[in-house]
């Protein structure tokens, strides 16, 4: 009779060591330094370290609301200039502030109206900080799914755009400035240019031209792009879109005095004072303030928009003949194409500017990383120029090196963009929606 033999069952300690033991085997096998890689370095990981960012900008921006202490420039002056809107003046000559005449449209007036009635008449300066707390928040949101959809900007980057800078975060929680609040509805228009929703984003643009005019900037490109994508007859539609948006808003003050209305808030030759300026601090204030100065700097910029135009841009959209279609084509355009002709017309403007003061940083810190990985140069270039460039904002007040070195870094910038910009062939593809 064969032997018979009792199988016994494993003991649970025997099942929790080999478990262990096969954990401890996935611990030992998992490809920490390929992880790292790809978080720091794949683009397609940006929302991981974008979450991870968000959390530490949420601390900093508290931390900063509370422990640095708030300085007055124009927050009062916003609140008085809307102040006099809401007591029934609505002839732009006559409304001011401590710091000087109205001088932005009119959006600024019904967005800082409303800021007016949440802060308590203007006085609740830490209400109003929260907000643009918020505002700065949703500003970064917007970036990174901008930044995701052009997949060429490596996550670490991000690093040096959030945290890094002191002038951003005192420009948002700390003045108040509604330089923000037009970059805001700036970058909206922008993720809506690249969704293929180009009537919604001409709506932000002009909502964000309403706010301060410095975004017509992107507008030649943005011209070049509607022609692209809608043909003749859909651009003229959308941009008459974006000249109705100007008129209803305006509507009040331009029955009262049309004039004044014009000429106070896109008032073009608009003196500004030396003691401010961050780009020219390296020329005397009598080449500052002359009108040949001025004129020079215009024809400079529009010449540079005539060459990146011939050069790039109109190549990239397909030629001459494709954007002189009277009808949409139903193309969708490469989202580097869009992103990096609206980035470069603004930061040409930028650079030809008669005058940046410090809250203008703002118009081009969170395109300055995309435009230098747009170009063919080593990496230690391009963060040497973003740390210039974060340096020679931070100068107060400015002196002739940071000026000089600022305006170094831009014009070598526009230089990589013009000789060793990244033209890949897969940048200038479209498709069919």
């Amino acid at each position: 009779m064969a032997a018979f033999t009792k199988k016994t069952k494993p003991s649970k300690m025997n099942t929790l060591k080999r478990q262990c033991l096969h954990y401890q085997r996935s611990v030992m096998s998992f490809d920490y330094r390929g992880s790292v890689k790809m978080l720091l370095f794949d683009p397609t990981s940006i929302w991981i370290i974008g979450a991870f960012l968000m959390f530490a900008e949420i601390v900093l921006n508290l931390v900063v609301i509370h422990k640095v202490k708030y300085t007055e420039i124009d927050w009062q002056a916003y609140m008085q200039e809307v102040e006099g809107v809401i007591n029934g003046t609505y002839d732009y000559t006559l409304l001011k502030g401590d710091t000087g005449p109205l001088v932005y449209p009119a959006g600024f007036v019904y967005f800082f109206g409303v800021l007016y009635y949440i802060t308590n008449l203007g006085s609740n300066l830490r209400l109003g900080q929260y907000i643009f707390m918020g505002l700065y928040l949703m500003t970064l949101l917007l970036i990174f799914s901008i930044y995701r959809k052009a997949e060429k900007i490596p996550p670490y980057v991000f690093f040096f755009m959030c945290c890094a800078s002191y002038r951003i975060h005192s420009i948002y929680v700390l003045r108040l400035f509604n330089d923000p609040v037009a970059m805001l509805f700036l970058y909206a228009a922008v993720f809506l240019f690249l969704k293929n929703r180009w009537s919604m984003g001409c709506i932000c643009f002009s909502l964000a031209v309403s706010v301060k005019m410095n975004i017509l900037l992107f507008a030649p490109a943005l011209a070049l792009l509607l022609l692209a994508t809608q043909g003749i007859i859909g651009a003229f539609f959308n941009i008459a879109l974006c000249g109705l948006i100007q008129l209803l808003l305006a509507l009040p003050f331009l029955r009262t005095n049309p004039w004044g209305y014009m000429t106070r808030s896109f008032d073009i030759g608009r003196q500004f004072f030396y003691v401010w300026t961050v780009n020219w601090r390296c020329i005397s204030e009598d080449v500052f303030l002359s009108r040949s100065f001025h004129l020079t700097l215009l024809i400079c910029h529009l010449l540079l928009l005539v060459i990146f135009a011939c050069k790039h841009w109109v190549s990239w959209l397909g030629g001459w003949k494709a954007l002189l279609s009277m009808r949409s084509t139903g193309k969708v355009l490469n989202s580097n194409v869009i992103m990096l002709m609206l980035f470069t017309s603004n930061f040409i403007g930028i650079a030809f500017s008669r005058s940046l003061h410090y809250q203008f940083y703002v118009w081009y810190f969170h395109s300055l990383p995309y435009l230098l990985w747009s170009c063919n140069i080593p990496t230690v270039i391009r963060i040497f120029l973003l740390g210039v460039i974060e340096l020679s904002w931070n100068t107060y007040p400015s002196t002739v090196s940071s000026s000089l070195a600022l305006h170094v870094c831009h014009l070598a910038l526009l230089f990589s963009l013009m000789f060793f910009g990244k033209v890949r062939q897969n940048l200038m593809q479209t498709k069919s929606e």
